[in-house]
């Protein structure tokens, strides 16, 4: 039977939803992560977990645990963002050699829970955050706006939608990212060895030494797949037991005609296979995996590039938007399970 409810994980409150075989945690503490995404009856841990975490611990280190939304995600050198209508300065809490603004607030904002609910298809959760001059971010981005999470599972997964309303007079930028950490393995018992990661990727974006898009006199910044790139397409990249540290690239519809827009990891050996959709206004995908030995990688979805408003190249390409005043914008992503 599907149903949601209402608990304590350790000390902070979570949602729990139960449905298609499906279980969800939601803390709307630690800004709507899910921090716990599994099947049960295949013994798939999507998402990195820990039963011993407590809130203090996940605040600390809210980026790479379950599924935590960014905003504003990924970088702005020395704090800086340019919008069409005004200039604001982040604190930089990014040490040098860096020193940028990094990942933003909403995720380690508490977030007010405004429904849960379940009926014979699906078990859902609505969240959501206003953001104003409560907000101590406030000081730095005037920018009122509201998020709304929601939440739905199901014998098809876990679909999520992330919506952005501004409420303010101004221009909102618009970059939105999920630092989404995959467990490693996913599949208890298995070994990291055998997962392979599958990616529509397109030109890979080359980074500085600041993790900042390496545009030049001499170079827009982009490069075509080499041999280890093309690993991604292939479907031939382990996620992990090696360093992947910021692979950043376009993100593509699969070559086949099927319209699937997303990754794809396997565990080879039994061929459980875990399916990442997301929607088209998500334009890029940036890959890191701590180093690859630490039991989780990170495949995140990003609506814009690293430093997006900053950069002198158009909006289409870098994917940076604004919302006008009252406008909104949806962000889409689903996940689920498949035996290949």
């Amino acid at each position: 039977m599907n149903k949601t409810q209402m608990m304590q994980w350790g000390n902070m409150p979570c949602v729990r939803l139960d449905a298609g075989g499906y279980t969800a945690l939601i803390a709307p503490d630690l800004g709507s992560n899910v921090i716990r995404l599994r099947n049960e009856e295949q013994a798939v841990e999507f998402f990195r977990f820990s039963p011993d975490n407590t809130y203090e611990q996940l605040l600390a280190s809210a980026e790479v645990w379950g599924l935590p939304t960014l905003y504003l995600p990924n970088r702005f050198a020395d704090g800086k963002l340019r919008t069409s209508d005004a200039t604001y300065y982040l604190p930089v809490n990014e040490k040098p050699p860096y020193n940028n603004h990094i990942h933003g607030f909403l995720h380690k904002r508490r977030h007010t829970v405004v429904e849960h609910k379940a009926d014979a298809n699906s078990a859902w959760c609505r969240t959501e955050y206003l953001y104003d001059e409560n907000d101590p971010f406030f000081a730095y981005l005037p920018i009122r706006f509201k998020a709304e999470f929601f939440f739905n599972l199901s014998a098809q997964g876990l679909e999520y939608a992330f919506t952005l309303t501004n409420l303010s007079d101004k221009q909102m930028p618009v970059s939105v990212a999920t630092h989404t950490s995959f467990n490693s393995p996913l599949a208890d018992g298995a070994k990291e060895a055998d997962q392979r990661i599958q990616a529509n990727i397109g030109k890979r974006c080359l980074l500085n030494d600041r993790c900042l898009p390496n545009i030049t006199a001499e170079s827009d910044g982009f490069a075509d797949l080499g041999v280890r790139d093309l690993e991604y397409r292939l479907g031939n990249r382990c996620p992990v037991l090696q360093n992947i540290d910021n692979e950043m690239y376009f993100a593509e519809y699969a070559e086949d005609g099927s319209g699937f827009y997303g990754v794809t990891i396997e565990d080879t050996a039994s061929g459980k296979t875990v399916v990442y959709e997301v929607s088209e206004n998500y334009k890029f995908w940036i890959f890191w995996n701590d180093k690859g030995f630490n039991g989780y990688f990170c495949p995140e979805p990003m609506s814009a590039m690293i430093d997006a408003p900053n950069l002198d190249l158009p909006n289409a390409l870098t994917g940076y938007r604004e919302l006008a005043p009252g406008a909104s914008e949806t962000f889409k992503q689903h996940f689920k399970l498949t035996i290949r």
